[in-house]
């Protein structure tokens, strides 16, 4: 610990133009976000994908079938993600510590924790037809969402193994076998929809979603265990057996109470943020589905549900820099390197205002063309076409913001995103309820109450980010780091 700190302490006074800092710090984020950003694009794009196949098989099943889908990530999904990313900044201070043995438990907790959680969740989700009746969902629809829902239950379970082993990787700065293996798994995606929405309709495009999540989960596995065992052969992992303690898998390392109950505190910090983040969008979709009722309250879900699916595409860049933003914070608090880390967070920062300028310019330069990959009714078409330019505005916003989360994940902090949560559900979702109802300008009002919450979370979570103690954060957990 005392040559950690010493090392961490020179490197902190020894003088360096600012432009190598700069370049150097623009290259460590570029080796860990491109690789994140077309991986993170393949899960989306698989999304997209299932809603094409899903707009095939008509109007009402595109509906049913996003419904079903958004109550899923709602109850599901949002939950798995947000408890996973309390290994952030464990594992990244710990391979910032090189603490090897500290990543290997909080990977094996990580997908224990998981699995138990799925279990709760499946029995909500056999209920979700009365559900969808109780908040006012026409009943055809809330009928053929509970067929697509139960469906999706075996992909709780890839998601429990999936989600750990991507993030394992991801805090240590190793990000192109999670790009491969959802490359591979994407490659299926089409195949498998194909073949059993042709055979099965409804039930079978829900079930190639949790095939090709079976398929990444399996190539990635195969590459993190062939890994570990050529870095036990070759000798790499002696400096983690000075500082962890040993560089075993133990049994019995796994059942300590106390790093059991700090994983379990950062899990429902993160999950309570991760959920309030991802419901902003469901709720703007569940709420589209009672602008209108009949066919126009189907075409306000569609309409709405095409434009979320262009952001979901700019939200893989943002989740990846968000990503970044947490490894390379941790990776230098867990070093000691408190200056590193307060200019890690100022370079993603800047990089996503950027990254939110193009975003915007993106969605509205293929405003025109993108309704009509989803949807063949020229309502729905014509809604998309509209609804983009209000989104565009939305992102110039809405990556900054996630990236500032990620900061905050990477300093064990996480609960400090209550700030920008704060913006969505105090400002966002209560504009978006008037603009859209009583004001009556219906989807296009939606997305803007939601950028009026962007716009103010975004205010509030810089300021938090600028009055951190850098160096009692770096203190704080070089010591969590080389205790454990």
């Amino acid at each position: 610990m005392a040559t950690n700190s010493s090392r961490a302490a020179a490197d902190e006074t020894s003088p360096k133009p600012w432009k190598t800092i700069i370049l150097s710090e623009l290259k460590k984020q570029a080796n860990i976000t491109l690789p994140l950003i077309p991986m993170n694009s393949t899960w989306f794009i698989k999304t997209a994908i299932t809603t094409a196949f899903l707009g095939r098989l008509g109007e009402l099943e595109l509906a049913a079938g996003t419904l079903g889908f958004t109550f899923a990530n709602v109850t599901g999904f949002s939950i798995l993600t947000g408890l996973c990313w309390a290994m952030e900044p464990i594992c990244g201070q710990a391979h910032g510590a090189q603490n090897h043995k500290l990543l290997h438990k909080t990977l094996f907790r990580a997908i224990l924790l998981l699995l138990l959680t799925s279990i709760p969740i499946s029995f909500s989700w056999i209920y979700v037809d009365k559900i969808f009746l109780l908040v006012g969902q026409q009943e055809d629809m809330a009928e053929l969402a509970k067929v697509y829902v139960i469906y999706l239950l075996p992909d709780l379970v890839v998601t429990s193994l999936l989600c750990p082993l991507k993030t394992y990787l991801s805090s240590q700065g190793v990000t192109l076998p999670t790009l491969f293996s959802s490359a591979i798994a994407l490659a299926f995606h089409v195949p498998l929809n194909i073949l059993l929405s042709r055979n099965k309709g409804l039930k079978g495009v829900a079930l190639a979603t949790g095939l090709t999540d079976l398929i990444a989960t399996i190539t990635l596995a195969i590459y993190v265990i062939i890994s570990e065992i050529i870095k036990k052969k070759a000798g790499h992992e002696e400096e983690s057996e000075l500082r962890g303690g040993g560089g075993g898998w133990w049994l019995l390392d796994l059942l300590k109470v106390s790093e059991w109950l700090h994983l379990l505190k950062l899990a429902m910090q993160c999950c309570f943020m991760g959920c309030m983040e991802w419901w902003c969008y469901e709720i703007l979709i569940m709420l589209s589905g009672r602008v209108l009722a009949g066919d126009d309250g189907r075409r306000s879900v569609a309409v709405l549900t095409v434009v979320l699916n262009f952001d979901y595409l700019l939200y893989a860049v943002m989740i990846s820099m968000a990503t970044c933003a947490s490894t390379r914070v941790s990776n230098d608090l867990g070093g000691g390197h408190a200056q590193r880390a307060w200019f890690s967070a100022c370079v993603s920062l800047g990089l996503g205002v950027v990254a939110g300028f193009i975003g915007g310019m993106a969605m509205v330069s293929f405003r025109g063309y993108w309704g009509g990959l989803f949807s063949n009714d020229e309502g729905v078409v014509k809604g998309v076409r509209k609804g983009l330019l209000f989104m565009a505005l939305v992102e110039v916003f809405s990556i900054p913001l996630g990236v500032c989360g990620g900061v905050v994940r990477g300093t064990s902090r996480p609960w400090l995103g209550m700030f920008s949560a704060g913006g969505f559900y105090v400002v966002g979702l209560p504009l978006a309820v008037v603009l859209c109802f009583e004001v009556g300008i219906g989807v296009e009002g939606l997305l803007l109450g939601y950028m009026g919450g962007c716009v103010t979370g975004l205010g509030l979570i810089c300021v938090v980010v600028a009055c951190l103690d850098w160096v009692g954060e770096a203190e704080k957990a070089t010591q969590f780091a080389v205790s454990v």
